[in-house]
């Protein structure tokens, strides 16, 4: 057999060993992201379930977001100076080191990956007690995390149901598409996280 066949088996083999355990799972692009993201995917999996457990949040929802905020790059800065993995506020992370009596914080540690996870499930962490009546409070939480408590608020008048108002009204009237768009791709991440039963 010629080299040049020989070495195009090998390599239809290669791909396809590859690629076959990848096209089973429910997210085929996600598992080849993580297979290809140099174990940036599961870098911060061991803080991210001590900080989650501390604040009796599921951890895989705290990954999910964690996933959609940065992709798991600790050094992404965002348009409102937002920072590190969970792109936490300098206003949020403040709140934070007030109720932790944390005398010494600084901004800049935020860009610290455990710190900016114990501060992002703290903010996070709030906003799910805020919402514990929903029946359904993880879309209010994400809501309030991603937009502000104060437009959720406008959003749930917006229902005309008041606090009779569910998860489905309120992803109804939602008028801010990126909001929108940001609490679907992390419950979708959520339950895939579920569905594999690992984060």
């Amino acid at each position: 057999m010629p080299r040049y066949v020989r070495n195009l088996l090998l390599g239809l083999v290669l791909t396809t060993s590859v690629a076959a355990p990848v096209c089973l799972l429910p997210d085929p692009g996600y598992a080849l992201a993580e297979r290809l993201g140099g174990g940036r995917y599961w870098a911060y999996d061991a803080w991210i379930v001590q900080v989650a457990r501390k604040r009796n949040v599921d951890p895989m929802l705290i990954k999910a977001i964690v996933w959609r905020e940065t992709a798991f790059h600790p050094d992404k800065m965002g348009t409102s100076g937002e920072r590190g993995l969970m792109q936490v506020g300098v206003a949020a992370a403040t709140d934070w080191a007030r109720a932790e009596k944390m005398e010494t914080f600084l901004p800049e540690d935020l860009w610290d990956p455990k710190t900016n996870l114990e501060v992002g499930t703290w903010y996070f962490a709030k906003a799910l007690e805020r919402w514990k009546a929903k029946a359904d409070p993880v879309p209010f939480a994400l809501a309030d995390y991603n937009a502000g408590r104060g437009r959720v608020d406008r959003w749930i008048a917006a229902t005309g149901r008041g606090e009779d108002a569910q998860a489905e009204d309120l992803m109804r009237v939602i008028d801010f598409p990126t909001t929108r768009r940001y609490i679907e791709a992390i419950t979708a991440r959520y339950r895939f996280y579920k569905e594999r039963g690992r984060m």
